[in-house]
């Protein structure tokens, strides 16, 4: 997420969901179950983040009832506060994991810092009755090797997202929709605890996956990509770009990237409006929209770079990476 809520307005959007649920309930008469689909197309990552919160029980309640499964990035502030709630997303078949105590910008921090924030959800979502988490999702997505160290050392995988639903920008139910059809066999998607109209777009997503043969499955700490419930599918090779900061003046920068784990790869790259990218090098670039660059190989290895006009907004992009 690029963009947070403060804590004091989530109860804003408790009545709002209320009325979303009540809404996206009369979608699901007649619909085919998402459970039922073949899966014949694969599985697929729903995670939501910034939970739990007033809003909880009722996403539980409609990803049940539509046969959704989720990874639930919980904050480790909401999770010791709400024990009951954590222990409700466990016994609604969802996947509970980190996504840091406080929601900080984790690579201002230092090692001390992060490991704080870390060691703390650990506890807290253990405490709660939702085991011990084994995925950790960095809050905006920003990330470094000292955060991977630490992830490391908890023996967590970091997990990012190939679609961000952009629900945390006010996105409208049918973008929501949109942007889960984007979905593909391994890739995952990014949604929140709390929005209204991510509530009411769940029986929609269900519908949407159903008839493309996907399936919500769980993210395997192997791979960091989506693979059946029980953990089965989805191979084992994975890679992973790391970013580092290159020149920088006064009106854009420079970030250099290292993909590893993999020869054959996509690499896709999130830019934050308003920054946009100027330039690339040793990488075949593509851009199907003004804040998404897709980068493959063009022969130069795994190392390439880019330049970014950052606009007024210094914050890096976030990056996934899957094999080709």
């Amino acid at each position: 997420m690029r963009h947070k809520i403060r804590p004091a307005l989530r109860s804003l959007f408790v009545g709002q969901a209320a009325v979303a649920l009540a809404a996206a309930a009369t979608l699901t008469t007649g619909a085919a179950p998402a459970q039922a689909a073949a899966c014949s197309n694969g599985y697929v990552g729903l995670t939501f983040d910034d939970g739990p919160s007033g809003t909880t029980r009722a996403l539980l309640d409609s990803l049940r009832q539509n046969g959704l499964r989720a990874t639930m990035f919980n904050q480790g502030q909401y999770a010791a506060a709400s024990p009951s709630l954590v222990k409700a997303q466990v016994d609604a078949g969802m996947w509970v994991a980190n996504h840091s105590y406080t929601h900080p910008h984790m690579t201002r921090l230092s090692q001390a810092q992060m490991e704080s924030e870390i060691s703390r959800t650990q506890q807290a979502v253990s405490a709660a009755g939702g085991g011990t988490p084994k995925l950790f999702r960095p809050p905006y997505g920003e990330t470094n090797a000292t955060l991977k160290a630490v992830e490391a050392a908890h023996g967590l995988r970091e997990i990012l997202w190939d679609v961000d639903s952009q629900d945390w920008n006010n996105a409208g139910t049918d973008a929501i929709v949109q942007s889960a059809s984007r979905l593909t066999d391994g890739q995952i998607i990014l949604l929140h605890d709390w929005p209204a109209n991510t509530l009411a777009a769940i029986p929609r997503i269900a519908q949407t996956l159903a008839g493309k043969g996907l399936c919500s499955g769980m993210i395997s700490p192997t791979t960091g990509r989506a693979v059946a419930p029980d953990g089965t599918g989805g191979g084992t090779e994975s890679c992973a770009a790391t970013l580092t900061a290159g020149q920088s003046w006064s009106d854009r920068y420079n970030l250099d990237v290292a993909v590893s784990g993999s020869t054959a790869w996509t690499v896709t790259v999130n830019v934050p409006s308003p920054a946009r990218v100027l330039a690339t090098w040793n990488v075949s670039a593509s851009y199907p929209d003004g804040q998404t660059l897709v980068a493959r190989p063009n022969g130069s290895g795994g190392t390439w770079g880019m330049t970014i006009q950052h606009n007024g907004n210094r914050t890096w992009p976030t990056v996934t990476c899957r094999p080709s």
